[in-house]
């Protein structure tokens, strides 16, 4: 676009910021006439994993035939707003195609021909790597798991599906010859946006610093809504619209790289932009104040951010690195089978009950046979119930074997029902048994594979071209484990006077979220004094004293955002195995900073007379 438009900033609204979210998102924004750039994110570690599979297998779980694996919820949400992004002259960038983005491409193409629309296509290749992770470890290179450190020599499950996380030039490339629309099967989720500002103001590979920004750019708006008001711990005093919807993110990237983010202001919907849903977001599934991307490293410790009007904040500071040789990569395997079945117990003796139903399954079943066999409950009966469903909680018997046979109904669901007539007063189980019957489930093993391996392509068929994308010359090595950065020069604890006993949440935001096995929790503030007073109590000891029995024993790193009034954590292999096999219910760790927020501490009294959250 080159210098026409350093005057004014690239405007790029997310409308999608997961497989599950609204479909409709897209015609939202392809109606507005002050767009640029649309893009959105289909793609998880659950969908790669799965998706991955099915094409390993070459057959889809419920049809029993051979069938694409992309996202099909990217059709449905394109095809309606084909008109309008033509006619309001809007680019297009997103992550849909899964394990087929070549199919996903055509399958538009179809569909731009079917409405006689003049929109040009293209698409990215090169982040299946299954070939050159086996053609690697043939020669003898080493794959560490980034969250739990083993090799995977000592991996026990044999891969059958590879997909490492793209950069933004193969996206940056074909807007550069003319695309309006480029599908990716998976690139970094922050790329689309990266791409979208390198083309708008004519960046180079050198231009780390407004990269850097843009990665961040990208960052926050990933989520969709997240930025807006979505899982965000002030909820209560959010602006609600006549509509229980929030507004869809826009990001406006100048050509310094600093932006701002805002939202869509249709009037039946809610939502906000503030420094809270900003800080909040920003937190969301950080690793650590290097923040990587195989085009360039944020440094984010330094960040800062200013409410520059109604629902819009401006973001500067952003740090940056050089890229490292590397970029991550998900490697999915079969795990097994797994099944699950629940009990409901209510009223009093809770821990007694779930203690004597536990024992007489645990002599049931044949539990040598399985993988993992985790009994759970959730919940407690309050003292004195109002009612018998807040006196009620689930008890939860969850297994996993390698093989189908000892999670089959005649091994696992029969006997656990079996069990009801002798167990604990009450004793009943869940009507619905579907969860009973055993499903294959995928292990999932993230590491890094070498850029120079790969073969990033941006594939320009309207042009006949086939772009192959280098891997940045100028690198730095990728730190599997960052600093831990206690706090320096704080004050006493009980220098900011007299405290009442009270859940943390009552003064302190939090934002947790899921990658790979880890598990991260950011924790900030409003005030200047409330901030020294977080610093103090959230040191690393302190934050496994809050996790009490969830705390896994495994590392903890920690860092701090002066400038935005913040604490995070990253908890190292903290969750099970991650999203595609675990066990947990929080399988995205995204409750993580709610149970936290929960927990009582000693919070100055002065602080609360300001209110609580």
């Amino acid at each position: 676009m080159g210098s026409l438009n350093v005057r004014r900033a690239a405007r790029i609204g997310n409308s999608m910021g997961a497989v599950t979210d609204l479909s409709e998102n897209m015609a939202v924004l392809a109606k507005r006439n002050d767009i640029d750039f649309i893009v959105g994110d289909w793609m998880s570690e659950y969908n790669m994993a799965s998706r991955g599979a099915m094409k390993a297998s070459g057959i889809d779980s419920q049809t029993e035939e051979l069938e694409a694996q992309f996202e099909a919820n990217f059709l449905e949400s394109i095809g309606p707003c084909l008109q309008d992004i033509s006619r309001n002259g809007i680019k297009l960038a997103v992550n849909a195609g899964c394990s087929d983005t070549e199919k996903l491409y055509l399958e538009l193409e179809r569909m731009i021909k079917e409405q006689s629309l003049n929109l040009k296509a293209a698409w990215v290749e090169g982040d299946e790597v299954y070939d050159v992770i086996q053609q690697g470890r043939k020669e003898g290179l080493k794959f560490r798991n980034i969250t739990t450190g083993q090799q995977i020599e000592s991996w026990e499950f044999e891969p059958i599906y590879a997909q490492c996380y793209l950069g933004s030039w193969g996206i940056t490339e074909a807007f550069r010859q003319g695309a309006d629309i480029v599908v990716c099967g998976r690139v970094a989720d922050a790329a689309p946006t990266m791409a979208a500002a390198a083309y708008w103001h004519d960046w180079t590979r050198e231009s780390l610093s407004e990269l850097a920004h843009a990665l961040i750019a990208g960052h926050l708006i990933e989520c969709s809504y997240y930025v807006t008001g979505g899982n965000y711990s002030g909820f209560k005093t959010m602006r609600r619209g006549p509509t229980p919807l929030l507004g869809l993110p826009i990001a406006s990237i100048r050509h310094d790289g600093t932006f701002e983010i805002g939202m869509e202001d249709r009037p039946e919907v809610g939502g906000e932009v503030s420094l809270n849903t900003v800080r909040a977001q920003l937190l969301y599934e950080l690793q650590g104040k290097r923040y990587y991307n195989s085009d360039v490293v944020a440094i984010v410790d330094q960040i800062k951010m200013e409410q520059t009007g109604p629902d819009l904040v401006y973001v500067c500071n952003v740090g940056y690195e050089k890229p490292p040789a590397t970029t991550k990569v998900g490697i999915t395997a079969k795990g097994g089978y797994q099944a699950e079945v629940h009990y409901f117990m209510t009223g009093l003796d809770i821990a007694e009950k779930a203690k004597m139903l536990e024992e007489q399954l645990r002599f049931c079943l044949d539990t040598d046979k399985f993988s993992k066999l985790v009994f759970t409950t959730t919940g407690d009966c309050p003292i004195n119930p109002a009612s018998q469903d807040a006196a009620t909680v689930d008890f939860r018997i969850f297994a996993q074997a390698r093989t189908i046979e000892p999670v089959s109904p005649r091994n696992f669901l029969k006997p656990c029902l079996n069990m009801v007539m002798s167990a604990y007063p009450g004793a009943t189980f869940g009507m619905e048994q579907r969860h009973g019957f055993p499903k294959p489930y995928f292990e999932y093993f993230v590491t890094t594979v070498p850029l120079d391996r790969i073969k990033h392509v941006a594939h320009v068929p309207f042009a006949n071209k086939h772009i192959a994308i280098d891997p940045p010359a100028d690198t730095v090595p990728y730190q599997f484990e960052q600093e831990i950065e206690e706090s320096v020069d704080v004050s006493p604890l009980e220098s900011f006077g007299p405290t009442t006993t009270a859940p943390l949440g009552y003064v302190v935001h939090a934002r947790s979220g899921d990658k790979g096995s880890d598990a991260n929790v950011g924790f900030f503030v409003s005030n200047d004094d409330e901030y020294e007073w977080l610093r103090a109590l959230l040191s690393v000891q302190g934050l496994k004293a809050l996790l009490q029995n969830t705390y896994s024993g495994k590392r903890i790193e920690r860092f701090e955002l002066p400038h935005i009034r913040s604490v995070h954590f990253l908890l190292k292999d903290h969750l099970d195995r991650g999203v595609a096999a675990t066990s947990s219910y929080d399988a995205l760790g995204k409750n993580l900073a709610e149970y936290l927020r929960a927990k009582h501490v000693q919070i100055p009294s002065s602080f609360l007379a300001r209110g609580r959250i």
